[in-house]
């Protein structure tokens, strides 16, 4: 297989010139890694705050029923002393 002129020396993403298209890159160094960091804050703050009222209701409920449940496992599980009175 022989190789062109055209792409010799070429990268391997450089490969193809389509045109019409155009590619835009910013240098990382030159990015802001916490441009929108407080507004960030405040807009996590209000969201959960606004669906406090729908999670926290249920997670609730659902610990008193674990521990009523749990409680009334455990008095089961002991033995009733009434029936071991007369035994020696």
């Amino acid at each position: 297989m022989r190789v062109t002129k055209a792409l010799l020396g070429q990268h391997f993403g450089e490969l193809a010139y389509l045109r019409g298209l155009v590619y835009y890159k910013l240098s990382p160094f030159e990015q802001r890694a916490f441009a929108g960091f407080t507004k960030s804050l405040s807009r996590t703050a209000y969201r959960l705050s606004s669906n406090l009222l729908t999670v926290v209701p249920p997670f609730i409920v659902g610990y008193f029923v674990f521990t009523e449940t749990e409680k009334t496992f455990h008095q089961m599980c002991r033995k009733n002393p009434e029936d071991y009175v007369n035994d020696k």
